[in-house]
């Protein structure tokens, strides 16, 4: 398989991700998960949510799946654990399909998920937690936006049109086209999936709403999704980003798992597709023979949010944290240099032994790297107690004894 060109080696990538996001927000600790893992056809289900869907997901067995739920259906096992739980990842993910700019068959992705709160406070702190993100790689809400809207408004609206509820999923589906495809095309396959013309416009319609003032005359002040809706964005005021967020009830995201709150963030300028999106997904963790607990969560790969890093000029220098490179000039100073390497690690410094290269090399190397200081052992300064250390920074040179080099 030719993949397409990557602007930073996959570990860097994961770096980017790594040393970016907001540890804390909202109290949540790493989970190290497998590099992949195997999915039931029960979970595909849940997943896709259409027949004509699950008639392809036998090629994806080999792929690991997006990671909501298996916090829990690990650890809720054991009966062990107190709710709620707040974890994240960043794994390693693999789909397969179509390639195009912002999608990839293989990234890294960051996920993390709250489970056992059931209030809509749950969906402001992940907010809150991608905003605090893109804050910290420049980004602003001039250039993102998180749409927001709620899986009860496509209920409400089907249960308004006497919809089957047989079909709720596959119109999950086809509605989360909105945006792609025109509003004809749209109504096309949801005509064909059996939905009458009447009902077909007045779903797109309701969904085309973008004021949550005009959600509630059309559902009414009493409406579940309504009251869900009107405390995040109250809470969005309360946090400080409510400038980010934005209703839309065409969001609804494809996977057919959710249950209610959905957002997704997404370039203001239009020249991309959504950087990262998710939602509450109640009843998911029955699938894995749970009970249903309440949790929500989201996906963050890092394909997307690169390209847009690319174009706004904000890709953030992640080389090599490495401070010190010590170099012994002589084969036979292996032992006195790994002595160096050595003092420097137990004083904090991040140092790094470079041997069997000519002396050109290793400072081109310690360059490219952005190190601090290169750290010479050689034979007469040695013999002296002393080693020659070069400031990468102002060019200075000069001998220091063994004991001092800090």
């Amino acid at each position: 398989m030719r993949s397409q060109s990557h602007p930073r080696w996959p570990r860097e990538k994961k770096h980017l991700l790594s040393t970016s996001i907001p540890r804390g927000v909202p109290g949540t600790s790493l989970r190290r998960t497998c590099g992949s893992e195997t999915g039931s056809s029960r979970t595909f289900e849940r997943c896709l949510g259409c027949s004509r869907s699950r008639r392809s997901t036998s090629r994806f067995l080999s792929q690991r799946l997006y990671s909501s739920g298996r916090p829990v259906r690990k650890s809720h096992s054991k009966k062990s654990v107190s709710l709620p739980l707040k974890w994240f990842t960043i794994g390693q993910c693999w789909r397969y399909e179509r390639m195009t700019r912002g999608r990839r068959r293989e990234h890294y992705q960051w996920n993390m998920d709250i489970i056992g709160v059931s209030k809509v406070r749950a969906e402001a702190e992940l907010i809150h937690a991608i905003v605090l993100l893109f804050e910290r790689l420049g980004v602003t809400s001039l250039d993102v936006g998180i749409r927001v809207s709620s899986r009860k408004v496509l209920q409400a609206v089907l249960q308004m049109y006497s919809i089957p509820e047989h079909l709720f999923m596959e119109v999950c589906v086809i509605v989360d086209k909105l945006g792609k495809l025109s509003r004809e095309e749209v109504e096309k396959e949801l005509m064909q999936a059996g939905v009458l013309l009447e009902a077909v416009k007045g779903i797109v319609e309701v969904l085309s709403l973008k004021s949550l003032s005009k959600l509630e005359e059309v559902l009414g002040s009493d409406s579940e999704a309504v009251a869900d809706l009107k405390r995040l964005f109250s809470l969005a005021e309360h946090y400080g980003y409510s400038e980010w967020i934005t209703f839309d009830a065409s969001v609804v995201r494809g996977l057919a798992y959710y249950t209610g709150i959905v957002f997704e963030a997404f370039d203001r300028a239009g020249k991309l597709r959504a950087i990262c999106g998710g939602g509450r997904y109640d009843r998911l963790l029955s699938t894995f023979g749970s009970d249903d607990i309440p949790a929500c969560g989201f996906g963050f790969g890092d394909a997307v949010i690169v390209e847009f890093l690319k174009e706004k000029g904000l890709v953030p220098d992640i080389a090599r944290q490495v401070e010190d490179i010590v170099f012994p000039l002589d084969v036979e100073l292996e032992g006195p240099a790994s002595k160096v390497v050595s003092s420097l690690r137990r004083k904090g410094r991040s140092v790094d032994l470079i041997e069997d290269k000519r002396l050109k090399w290793v400072f081109k190397h310690a360059e490219r790297i952005n190190a601090s200081r290169l750290v010479l052992v050689g034979n007469s300064e040695w013999q002296r107690g002393m080693v020659r250390v070069k400031n990468l920074s102002t060019r200075e040179e000069y001998e220091i004894k063994i004991d001092e080099l800090c």
